[in-house]
């Protein structure tokens, strides 16, 4: 990369994705198309929400992400 990596900035855009997600509508589909369509919906929002929820860091060279996935009753 030529430039400075903004940890920060990526997992703004990964909290972003997590919210399109969970606001776009349904195409007009049905049956198992429209089931397929709303796991993978459910899939893509978790994923982007857990970066989206980490603590980012270069160390050493390496892009180091905390994420914790204790209950929040337990997070210290």
């Amino acid at each position: 990369m030529g430039h400075t990596f903004d940890v920060q900035a990526m997992i703004q855009r990964f909290r972003d994705r997590a919210n399109a997600v969970k606001n776009r509508p349904l195409p007009p589909i049905a049956g198992e198309e429209r089931t397929r369509f709303i796991e993978q919906a459910q899939t893509d929002y978790q994923d982007f929400a857990i970066i989206g929820d980490a603590e980012g860091a270069i160390e050493d060279g390496f892009l180091v992400l905390r994420v914790d996935l204790r209950p929040p009753e337990r997070r210290g």
